[in-house]
Formats: C-alpha cells, sequence, structure tokens
C-alpha cells in the first residue's frame, strides 16, 4: 500500500510538471491554435480511450458503441448551459450522471450477451441514440445545437483526465476491479467462485459510459457545436483503434493510442482521404507483428527499465 501511494505522489508531481510546462507554453504563445486544440482534443480522446478500456479490457467485453454516451454527454451539458442556463460544472456533473444512468439502463439486458452478439448490440444502441437525436428539434435536429460557450481549456481537460485516470486504476485494484479482470479471464470460472458476474459488468460498463459522457461535455463546449454527425460508429470506431493499438487491458497503452493516433489525424489533417487508410494499414500491421497492441496487457513503469538495466549489467559481468 505505500508503494503504491509513493507512486501515486510521484505521478501526481510529475502531472503538476506537465501541466505547468505545457501551460507555460500556451501562455507564452510558444504553441499555436492548431496544436492547443489537438492537445485538448488528445486529453479528451484519453478519457475516451481509458473508459472503453475499462469495458473492452478489464472486463473483456466487446463494446462499440462508446460514441452514443458520449453524445449524451455532449448534449445534456449544452442543453444544462445553453437552454437551462445553467453553469458548465453543473452541466459537466448532469451529463456525467446522464450518461451512466443510460449506460445502467442500456447494460442491465444487454451484458447478458456475449462476444458478437453484445457487439452487435451496442452498435446499434448507439446508432439509436444519434438517430433519436436526429429527429428531436429541441436540440436542433441534424443542424445539430450550435452557440455552446466554449468553457473548456486545457487545464480543465487536463485535470479531469487525470481523475478519471486515477480513478479507473484504483477501481482496477479494488475488489471489485479484481471480479472484472477474473470475468475477463474466464467468465464461468467466476460465476462458478460466486461472482456475479452480471453485477460487475454493469458495474464497468457504467462508469465507462459516465466517462463518456464526461468526455462528450467537454468536446461539445470546446467547439461550440454538439452535432450528430460527431458521434456516428466511425467515433466509436476510432476509439476502439486506441484501445487495441495500445493494448486491450493496458491503461499505459489506452493513453498511447490515444495521444499517437491523435497526433497522426493532426498531422493528416491536410489528407484527410489518407486518414483512414493509414489507421487500417496501422492496424493490419499491428495484428500481423503485434496483435495484443503496443504494450499488451501491461503497464509502462521505471521497473522495467531497472530490471533492463540489472540484466545487462549481469550479462555483462558473465561476458
Amino acid at each position: 500500500m505505500n508503494a503504491i501511494r509513493k507512486f501515486d505522489l510521484k505521478a501526481i508531481v510529475a502531472c503538476v510538471i506537465v501541466f505547468g510546462i505545457v501551460q507555460g507554453l500556451l501562455f507564452g504563445e510558444i504553441i499555436g491554435p492548431f496544436w492547443e486544440l489537438n492537445i485538448i482534443l488528445i486529453c479528451i480522446n484519453i478519457i475516451l480511450a481509458v473508459s472503453l478500456n475499462l469495458i473492452n479490457g478489464y472486463t473483456g467485453q466487446f463494446s462499440i458503441g462508446h460514441a452514443g454516451f458520449m453524445a449524451v454527454g455532449a448534449y445534456t451539458s449544452a442543453i444544462m448551459t445553453v437552454k437551462l442556463g445553467m453553469p458548465f460544472e453543473a452541466g459537466l456533473v448532469v451529463a456525467t450522471l446522464a450518461a451512466g444512468l443510460l449506460g445502467f439502463l442500456i447494460g442491465l439486458p444487454t451484458l447478458r450477451l456475449d462476444g458478437d452478439y453484445l457487439a452487435i448490440a451496442t452498435l446499434g444502441l448507439g446508432e439509436i441514440i444519434r438517430i433519436c437525436i436526429l429527429n428531436i428539434d429541441y436540440v436542433g435536429g441534424a443542424s445539430g445545437l450550435m452557440g455552446i460557450p466554449r468553457m473548456t481549456n486545457f487545464a480543465y481537460t487536463f485535470w479531469i483526465m487525470i481523475a478519471i485516470i486515477f480513478f479507473i486504476k484504483n477501481f482496477k485494484n479494488s475488489s471489485y476491479g479484481r471480479c472484472c479482470l477474473a470475468i475477463r479471464e474466464n467468465e464461468i470460472a467466476a460465476d462458478t467462485m460466486g461472482i456475479n458476474t452480471t453485477k460487475y459488468k454493469v458495474m464497468a460498463f457504467t462508469f465507462g459510459a459516465a466517462f463518456a459522457g464526461t468526455a462528450g461535455a467537454l468536446f461539445s463546449h470546446y467547439f461550440f457545436l454538439a452535432h450528430p454527425a460527431s458521434f456516428t460508429f466511425m467515433r466509436s470506431f476510432d476509439i476502439l483503434t486506441m484501445v487495441v493499438l495500445g493494448g486491450l487491458g493496458s491503461m499505459t497503452g489506452a493513453i498511447t493510442g490515444a495521444t499517437l493516433l491523435t497526433f497522426i489525424s493532426a498531422y493528416l489533417s491536410d489528407y484527410p482521404e489518407w486518414r483512414m487508410i493509414i489507421y487500417s494499414v496501422t492496424m493490419i500491421i499491428l495484428m500481423l507483428y503485434r496483435p495484443q497492441g503496443l504494450f499488451g496487457s501491461k503497464e509502462l513503469s521505471l521497473k522495467m527499465f531497472k530490471l533492463g538495466g540489472k540484466d545487462n549489467g549481469r550479462t555483462a559481468e558473465g561476458r
């Protein structure tokens, strides 16, 4: 426990240093508006990736409707700030709770399914959410909800991202997280040992959906607009690609995958027709040579480098 606390303290100090450096570069206008946008987008994508990793990576489910919960968060927070005149913080909390509640209600019936059946169900539910939004005039219908104030900034997004990462890390290390990992490894064995598999699958799904709603609220309040075209199946596929690229079951992998793919999209912004081709080629190469993802189910830590150095030293001595 003390080792975990020391690691968390070091991680928080590192986060403060990173935040200070980036914030200083933004204030000094060394980082321009284009890369400021992409840095904020990286933080939002990391929230989406780690929240989907909680469902797909830690609990072993296969959800591909994450963009639907992002849409719920985006529109709920926009309604709170634009229509009801509430502060952004209230909209952020309500958006998170609304997406989590929807995830709970959807998870109860659908998480009794498994594998491809669950994937098809979540895909359909994501599209149902988007089609419903398209036909609601109160939120702009097909034109989207415009005039959303820009309340999202780097500080908000960064620290919310850090809080969610630490929440999911602590959840994984708790008894609830151990049950989710047991379900991922062998659901039948977990059920035999007395674990209520449906309960823990719904719990993970609810948390994942709630954090996707948080990301949606940050997204809509940065881009001034909540539009159904931003929450299609391709958006869910992008999030899934980030998780698979980094490694299912690895939070470090989800963070790395989200960062890499966001940077690739930024660099290819002038060539949008090449973006999906590069995505596809990257995934094919990854599946051929590294099917478990960049990190597999492992986490990046300084111990890897320390152990590597010791092994190299021993090898050199032996030689």
